[in-house]
């Protein structure tokens, strides 16, 4: 059998970084940055105030207190997009908004609060009809000041390629005037589920048969990484459904099968996958997940569709998704970081593990007085799809390891971080 690290080795090595694409920006959020960003503006293009207040120059208050205030001359109003119209000298002050430019001839900020405004507007005054005001505080120099290029300076390299594109850095685009920008593209994946047994979700339920749900929960794993899932339906256990299937994902980036890689599968599935193109079947070292399918089929114009065959438990699926599909999906899009979030916690359950394979434990994880747990979420058959639900984390149980005892300390893979996504 194969370990994880070289079955994750092996897939790892078929992939490479997919082209880059132009996208609008807020269809870019989560991809990879594929060209490096220059600025050609300063932000703020102009200094600026930070609070709303009285625009002045620092000698016109220097000394000023509540008790011996600095009456000062309003001489002008100006509000964030307007310019300013008159130079601030002497004794005179402009009555600024936060974000307007500051007048020539000042250099400081005083707030609202450090003044007799709200005195005055008590009294009825509107704001626009002050015409004096007295300063009662004595700011240092440059208080609620931006200058120009305070945040960004023009030439300056703002994003360097590579960077995951976060909110804020599609922020930091818009900021720019940017409203596209060059991306690696997400992958195409295509999705095929195996098995005369099954029959789609909204069909009448019938006697001895099952609903497809691998193509849905691998579809929405490939959707939560990045990946573009096209969802091709079942391939039922004769070579013309299996052909017209595979023909059918092609045309994808990465094609995804599950169920019909074990030993006990329809020769007809292993057949029909090995005669399309060069598909090795595996057994790797982890529970659950030991069988995989892992190759390339010949595509359209010399391309190769790389292929993975999941197992056909759905906990499997899902798991060996994780472990082994996940990581090739972020390749292609560009990610440099290819690991899950990992923590080390405190076991509440006994994880048992016979058979010299790597164990991964649905478990529920929880954070209390400092430390992690991990508690199982029961049954841990491959075959309880609930037991996926409920966790937000695969406790690792080695392979060298029997039993790991309640009381130990154990690593857990976060799938989710770091709740279950359930609404308080």
């Amino acid at each position: 059998m194969l370990s994880v690290e070289e079955a994750r080795g092996r897939i790892l090595n078929m992939f490479q970084t997919l082209e880059s694409e132009r996208k609008p920006l807020l269809d870019a959020l989560g991809q990879v940055l594929a060209e490096d960003v220059v600025s050609t503006l300063d932000i703020p293009p102009l200094t600026n105030s930070a609070m709303d207040g009285y625009a002045v120059r620092y000698e016109a208050i220097a000394g000023a207190t509540y008790d011996a205030p600095r009456e000062l001359r309003v001489i002008g109003h100006l509000a964030a997009g307007q310019l300013p119209q008159q130079e601030v000298a002497g004794g005179n002050v402009v009555r600024i908004m936060t974000g307007a430019p500051i007048p020539p001839g000042a250099d400081t900020v005083v707030p609202f609060e450090e003044t007799d405004e709200y005195e005055k507007k008590s009294l009825g005054m509107a704001p626009l009809d002050i015409t004096e005001i007295k300063i009662r505080v004595d700011v240092p120099r440059g208080s609620n000041v931006r200058p120009a290029g305070q945040d960004i300076q023009k030439g300056q390299m703002v994003l360097k390629k590579g960077m995951v594109l976060r909110p804020s850095e599609i922020g930091v685009l818009a900021s720019l005037g940017r409203d596209t920008v060059e991306v690696i593209r997400r992958p195409v994946v295509a999705v095929i589920a195996t098995g005369d047994e099954l029959m789609e979700p909204g069909e009448p339920v019938s006697a001895g048969k099952i609903y497809n749900s691998n193509s849905y929960g691998v579809a929405a794993a490939v959707l939560r990484y990045g990946g573009i899932p096209k969802v091709l339906g079942i391939a039922r256990d004769n070579l013309e459904s299996m052909n017209n299937r595979l023909e059918d994902g092609l045309t994808a980036d990465m094609l995804l099968t599950s169920a019909g890689v074990s030993r006990g599968d329809y020769d007809i599935v292993k057949d029909v996958l090995a005669s399309r193109g060069q598909i090795d079947f595996w057994s790797v070292r982890m529970r659950p997940a030991k069988p995989l399918a892992f190759g390339v089929f010949p595509g359209p114009d010399g391309k190769k569709v790389p292929h993975i065959g999941l197992p056909g438990n759905p906990v499997s699926a899902l798991v060996a998704f994780e472990e082994l599909v996940r990581p090739a999906i972020l390749k292609m899009q560009g990610h440099i970081d290819l690991e899950k979030p990992t923590v080390r916690a405190v076991l509440e359950d006994d994880i048992i593990n016979g058979d010299e394979r790597r164990g991964f434990a649905r478990a529920i994880i929880t954070h209390r007085d400092g430390r992690y747990y991990a508690r199982l979420t029961g049954d841990q058959g491959s075959g309880i799809l609930t037991s996926m639900a409920q966790a937000n984390g695969l406790a690792i149980c080695p392979e060298d390891v029997p039993v790991m005892k309640a009381g130990s300390e154990v690593d857990v893979q976060m799938l989710d971080w770091p709740s279950l996504g359930v609404a308080s």
